[in-house]
Formats: C-alpha cells, sequence, structure tokens
C-alpha cells in the first residue's frame, strides 16, 4: 500500500528554517516524481517543489526559489524540503504528493496519485 507520511512542520519566527521530511511507504520513492505542495486558508494548493524520477532534476516555485531546497534520499525512502529564511506567507498546510510517471530530467506540479496528510507551517513571531 502506497503511503506517504510527512513531518517536521511546526512555528518558527520569520527569517527562521525548517525541514520537512516526506517519508515513503510501499514503493520505491525514487522511481516516482515527488511534489511538495502547500495550501495556506482561504487559498488554493499550490506547488512549491518537485523533484523528477530517476534523474532527480529539480523545480521550484518562483516564491520560494533561493530559499527552499528539495532532496531525495534514496537510502531512507524520505523527500526532504528545506525551508530556509522563512516568511509569514510561508503559513500553510504542507503537503507531499508522488505519481509513478514523468520526465526523468523535468518536473512539474500537476496530476499526482499519492497524497500525505500535510503538515502545519507556521511563521509568525
Amino acid at each position: 500500500q502506497v503511503q506517504l507520511v510527512e513531518s517536521g512542520g511546526g512555528l518558527v519566527q520569520p527569517g527562521g528554517s525548517l525541514r520537512l521530511s516526506c517519508a515513503a511507504s510501499g514503493f520505491t520513492l525514487g522511481a516516482y516524481t515527488i511534489g511538495w505542495f502547500r495550501q495556506a486558508p482561504g487559498k488554493e494548493r499550490e506547488g512549491v517543489s518537485c523533484i523528477s524520477r530517476i534523474g532527480g532534476k529539480t523545480n521550484y516555485a518562483d516564491s520560494v526559489k533561493g530559499r527552499f531546497t528539495i532532496s531525495r534520499d534514496n537510502a531512507k525512502n524520505t523527500v526532504y524540503l528545506q525551508m530556509n529564511r522563512l516568511k509569514p506567507e510561508d503559513t500553510a498546510v504542507y503537503f507531499c504528493a508522488a505519481r509513478p510517471r514523468g520526465s526523468l530530467w523535468s518536473c512539474a506540479f500537476d496530476d499526482y496519485d499519492y497524497w500525505g496528510q500535510g503538515t502545519q507551517v507556521t511563521v509568525a513571531s
């Protein structure tokens, strides 16, 4: 059974950092395209970052470029989202998602099959 479990959310002051984890079970994470998404209250869900299957190429939303870094540890079957220089507008529930399709050398934010339950990130002083 495919399962994704996010962790690492919490309350942090503006300018601070958090590292989110997305632990996968039931499939080999490195063979899947993995995306991080977020949804703030009253707003639509948006793609934050993704990493392509096999090739490990990454993509970022303009709003987080230079501040967030996605990475993958195949041995731990886990994807991480390192978030630095956090801003209040980064406050949202963060989800990871997976799909067994897509290019080996690029990724996008559409058409994901499996989703985690989400973890809350709150940036406030």
